[in-house]
Parts: structure tokens; C-alpha cells; sequence
């Protein structure tokens, strides 16, 4: 088993013990609070599940079947993923709603208190071990689960002062106020997943940061001595799980040899490839002899 593969196995029993200690103890008590925060674990158990599944599935070959690669698996896994958590989030909005018309009061504070410290401690533990792996393996995957768990040391900390309040001063509506902020948090972090699994099945380009560090590699060509590339166009970027995919065109002089501008092809693809070394990267550039890009825009419109 792959460092990555144990680090996400490990995010998830930790994410599935949390939820199992705080759903116990959250309908034992009453407290709501409690409860969202179990669901708090739930969407991080989904995250780690998401995460092992992804770093198992998307890292498969391309094959005769799947040419590209299986990285879309991640964009519908995020949305379905993003949906659930988006439900949950509603769900804890309503028993907030329901404990605050009721007006219940909140009791075994002591518990509650006890199960949020054990998940902070358990919680911190695992960032550690998260961040450990993440310098071993420089896995983006891992990198980005160890920031989700460090926002959940934050809310769990934000949940221990709302129940040390709801102890000194015996107001309980802090309860159910404090569970419709975590869950603004959930449905909040859903939409962000949703958006990131739509973005990744429609195409959206690479970051623009990205394209315009190839541009830069481009251009750094076409203003060479040499003069052997007069310009590019059609450039084009995607991203299908971690490979990202780059389509451009590049107009060489045609006095070049296609020995030549085929080696110069391959350093501008080793240029590009150096931008981003923990990424997969599958690289076309189409070599024309003169600038077609207009006249062929002109022919389909």
C-alpha cells in the first residue's frame, strides 16, 4: 500500500470513529451542536473516502478503453459527494430549528465538553501525520486534506467555547445558533465541491496563473534570436483528474526542419511539464508552417 493510499485510509477511520463518538453522545445529550459537528466528521469521512477512492481509480493507466484516463471519475464523485453534504447541512439547520421553537435546554454539558476535546486531540493528530506523509510523498491529495482537517480544528474549538458559554451562562439558544453557523459551513464547502466536480466534467481551462506561465513559455520562443517560431494559437487546457492537458499551435518558419522543430516542441513540453512536477501532463502541439489560425475561423463561421 502506496504512503497516499494508508494516509487517506487513515483520514477515514479517524473521520468514521469521530462520528461514531459524537452522534453517541450528541442524541445521549440533546446537543445539537454536538450532532452538527458529527456531521461535520460525516463530510470529512466523505472527503477521505473521495480521496482514497480517487487516488486508487484516477491513477489507473490510460488503456485501449479509456484513452484519456479515468481522472472524470473525481468530477462525479465531487458532485454526488457535494450533494449529500449539502443535505446534511439543511438537515442540521432544521433540529437547530426544531430546538430552538421547542426551546429544549441543553444537558450533559460535561460529555459534550469531553468528546470535542477528544476530537480536537484526535483531529490534530492526524494533520501531523497528514503533513509528515505529505512532505514524503508531495501528494496534492494529501495536501489538501490535511488543510480540510486544519478548518475542522477551528470549528471544533469554535464549538467547545459555544458550549462553555451555554455553561456559564445557562443560555442554551446559543446551541442551535451555533449548529446553523457550522451548517452554513457545510452546505458552504458543498457548493465549493459541486463547483469544483462541474468545473473538471465541463473543461474548464487550468488555472489562469498556469496559462499564462505557458504563454510566457510560448513567447519566450517566439522572441528567441532564432526567429525559428513566428507565433502561436488555438491554445487550449483542461484538467481530468491530476492529468492536465495542454493543446496549442505553434507556427514555426518553413524554412525549419521537421527534425528541428519537433526537438524544440519537446523542450517547450518539458518547459510547460516543469511548472507543475506532482501533475500528470499530456502535451499536443500541432506544428504549422504558417499562421492558419484565422484563416480556418474564417472558413467555419
Amino acid at each position: 500500500m502506496s504512503p497516499q493510499k494508508k494516509a487517506t485510509v487513515v483520514s477515514s477511520l479517524t473521520a468514521f470513529t469521530l462520528i461514531i463518538i459524537k452522534l453517541i453522545v450528541g442524541f445521549m445529550t440533546g446537543t445539537v451542536v454536538i450532532i452538527a459537528s458529527a456531521m461535520d466528521s460525516a463530510l470529512d469521512f466523505l472527503v477521505s473516502l473521495f480521496n482514497s477512492f480517487a487516488v486508487s481509480k484516477a491513477a489507473k493507466p490510460i488503456d485501449a478503453e479509456y484513452n484519456y484516463g479515468r481522472g472524470k471519475i473525481e468530477g462525479i464523485a465531487s458532485v454526488f459527494e457535494g450533494v449529500i453534504i449539502m443535505l446534511s447541512g439543511v438537515f442540521i439547520i432544521y433540529e437547530a430549528m426544531q430546538k430552538l421553537v421547542k426551546q429544549e435546554p441543553t444537558t450533559h454539558l460535561g460529555a459534550s465538553l469531553g468528546v470535542m476535546v477528544v476530537s480536537i486531540i484526535m483531529t490534530a493528530m492526524l494533520v501531523t501525520y497528514l503533513n509528515k506523509i505529505h512532505k514524503q510523498t508531495n501528494s496534492l491529495i494529501i495536501k489538501s486534506d490535511a488543510l480540510h482537517y486544519k478548518t475542522d480544528l477551528f470549528v471544533n474549538l469554535g464549538i467547545i467555547v459555544a458550549l462553555g458559554l451555554i455553561y456559564l451562562t445557562n443560555f442554551y439558544f446559543i446551541d442551535p445558533l451555533v449548529s446553523v453557523c457550522i451548517a452554513i459551513y457545510i452546505i458552504y464547502s458543498a457548493v465549493s465541491v459541486i463547483k469544483e466536480g462541474l468545473n473538471m466534467l465541463l473543461d474548464r481551462a487550468l488555472e489562469e496563473e498556469t496559462v499564462e506561465a505557458i504563454k510566457e513559455i510560448i513567447r519566450a520562443h517566439i522572441n528567441a534570436p532564432e526567429c525559428i517560431i513566428s507565433g502561436y494559437h488555438w491554445l487550449k487546457t483542461r484538467q481530468s483528474g491530476t492529468v492536465k492537458f495542454v493543446d496549442v499551435h505553434l507556427v514555426f518558419n518553413d524554412k525549419v526542419l521537421l527534425r528541428e522543430s519537433h526537438a524544440i516542441a519537446d523542450h517547450i513540453e518539458d518547459r510547460i511539464k516543469d511548472l507543475d512536477n506532482n501533475a500528470q501532463w499530456v502535451i499536443n502541439i500541432h506544428q504549422d508552417p504558417y499562421d492558419d489560425g484565422i484563416e480556418k475561423v474564417a472558413k467555419s463561421s
